[in-house]
């Protein structure tokens, strides 16, 4: 008997947003989800939740509502869970673009979320596959949090917007530009030496950890100056102009990564 393909749909019933409530539970491992109620009144006032099912049964989800900064309307992505037994198959990718199709529908210009800059496999997603572009960075979002990915270590995020009409392409990035953290250590933990805010390019480098969450379990105050210091280095360029475009694996280095940072070029409405 033939496998029923991947299906993507906006949810709208309460029965639906109930198990998107259930399916919450699963992927983050605590009971702290969003009331339907709430959920509701998203999707009837601006927002939408789409939900990914295989073989009729829901395996993942994605929330999104409407955003106002006092000038301009925007949709907010809130979050986007899969059940542990799909991931790793691209359905994230896959809700992602069908989320940005629905907001064009809907008239959104562009979309925001944040992420954890420590968290390389959100990083590759966000910038690599669907080409959205890092604008601020955000000390402690969330405040100490005491969930497996955030314990121990403040919540920084990037804010990321992504376009829903225009789309950045893949590229090669170049090989020979500055780096804005030196790092040292072996291939398995690496550390952060030295922060250099003095660079002038118009291009740069600033790497990090490929396994933060190993660093966090096997060293703490590690993940913790990994934190500080990158944060001193994004906060210092994203407020200088500078915009976070891509994430690459450094070259023979699996443990090692590289945001690319530009300046001069505006991606704002």
């Amino acid at each position: 008997m033939k496998t029923q393909p991947l299906m993507i749909r906006t949810l709208h019933s309460v029965e639906e947003l109930e198990e998107v409530r259930r399916l919450e539970t699963i992927v983050w491992s605590f009971d702290d989800s969003v009331p339907v109620n709430q959920s509701m009144a998203v999707v009837k006032n601006g927002g939408f939740i789409l939900g990914a099912f295989y073989e009729d049964q829901l395996i993942a989800f994605q929330y999104s509502f409407p955003g106002f900064d006092g000038k301009k309307v925007y949709l907010v992505s809130q979050s986007l869970g899969i059940h542990p037994d799909f991931r790793k198959r691209g359905i994230g990718e896959k809700l992602k673009m069908e989320q940005r199709k629905t907001a064009a529908n809907m008239g959104y210009d562009f979309i925001t979320w944040t992420y954890d800059p420590l968290e390389t496999v959100n990083g590759s997603l966000n910038l690599n596959k669907l080409g959205a572009v890092v604008t601020s960075y955000l000390p402690n979002v969330y405040g100490l949090m005491n969930d497996n990915l955030n314990a121990g270590i403040p919540t920084d995020r990037f804010l990321v917007e992504w376009h829903t009409k225009d789309h950045k392409g893949m590229r090669e990035l170049e090989q020979i530009l500055p780096h804005a953290l030196i790092t040292g250590g072996d291939t398995r933990f690496y550390h952060p030496d030295k922060v250099d805010l003095s660079i002038t390019a118009k291009k740069m480098y600033v790497p990090v950890p490929g396994n933060f969450q190993e660093i966090k379990k096997m060293n703490l105050p590690l993940a913790k100056a990994w934190r500080e210091q990158t944060g001193i280095v994004f906060t210092h360029y994203l407020e200088q102009g500078w915009y976070v475009t891509d994430l690459v694996k450094s070259e023979g280095n699996t443990n090692l990564y590289l945001y690319l940072l530009e300046k001069g070029e505006s991606y704002e409405n």
